[in-house]
């Protein structure tokens, strides 16, 4: 079982920049596609982006589009959110979640996802 542990949260202000690592352990990481999600207070949790298993292909929410960046390290069994021009409205929990038989794509439907991390706070002031 791979189990996924977020870092990188903070507070950072209104167009700064900040990046999530997700450092997941256990068994082959290549095989899994991966996933950031985020839920802010009194919210539903939301999709952010995904990467499928070999890291060529990738989707992204469209109100993060342009500014958020996700990637991953097979050598460091790592994937990153780079986030930039952050908003207030970017303030959430962040979520990894990782899963075999999704797509980058599909991940955006959220099904049972395998796999979730603990979460990491990002918190952007205005």
């Amino acid at each position: 079982q791979v189990q996924l542990i977020e870092s990188g949260g903070g507070l950072v202000q209104a167009g700064g920049s900040l990046r999530l690592s997700c450092a997941a352990s256990g068994r082959t990481f290549t095989n899994y596609a991966m996933g950031w999600f985020r839920q802010a207070p009194g919210k539903e949790r939301e999709f952010v982006a995904a990467i499928n298993w070999s890291g060529g292909s990738t989707y992204y929410a469209d109100s993060v589009k342009g500014r958020f960046t996700i990637s991953r390290d097979y050598a460091k069994n790592t994937v990153y959110l780079q986030m930039n021009s952050l908003k207030p409205e970017d303030t959430a929990v962040y979520y990894c979640a990782a899963d075999r038989w999704q797509t980058a794509f599909t991940m955006a439907t959220m099904p049972n996802l395998e796999v979730w991390g603990q979460g990491t706070l990002v918190t952007v002031s205005s």
